[in-house]
């Protein structure tokens, strides 16, 4: 397992670049499993790679808290679906949310520890962290060993 990277992440607009530059490695198949404590960004985080993603910077993204999840048309075919697993008790309840036919597509998972076993051995795990200032974040990354080191050359926070 590699090493895990971690990035100093100044803003907000810092954390939607880091989103906005690994969208366009995410393959079908992929997990994402963004982890942080309440108001770390996750859901900035997920709203910025959606938009690149989907290459409508205007896209309306709700966070999908109570609908626990969302899916969007990406191009090429391919879907992306937005986990808030949040007000899940455990992994049991997440088959009801389609996530064995999301898996075939990209899926981005907040609070990822309610998957238990079902959580993806080969995601990129992004845990979110509070920073010194307001809005910074400190951002750990994991995951996607063939991709990563590659994607964050020369990435400016």
């Amino acid at each position: 397992m590699a090493t895990p990277i971690t990035l100093a992440l100044p803003d907000l607009a810092a954390t939607g670049r880091l989103a906005a530059r690994l969208a366009p490695a995410a393959r079908p198949g992929d997990a994402l499993l963004l982890d942080g404590p309440l108001g770390a960004g996750k859901s900035a985080f997920a709203r910025a790679f959606l938009r690149a993603a989907t290459g409508d910077p205007r896209l309306e993204v709700p966070s999908p808290s109570f609908t626990l999840v969302q899916s969007y048309d990406l191009p090429g075919g391919v879907q992306a679906h937005h986990y808030d697993l949040y007000r899940l008790a455990g992994p049991a309840e997440i088959a009801e949310l389609g996530w064995e036919e999301a898996r075939q597509d990209i899926v981005l998972v907040e609070w990822p520890d309610r998957l238990g076993p079902l959580a993806p051995d080969d995601a990129l795990r992004i845990t979110l962290a509070p920073g010194a200032e307001e809005d910074a974040r400190i951002a750990t990354i994991s995951g996607w060993p063939d991709r990563l080191p590659s994607l964050l050359v020369g990435f400016s926070a």
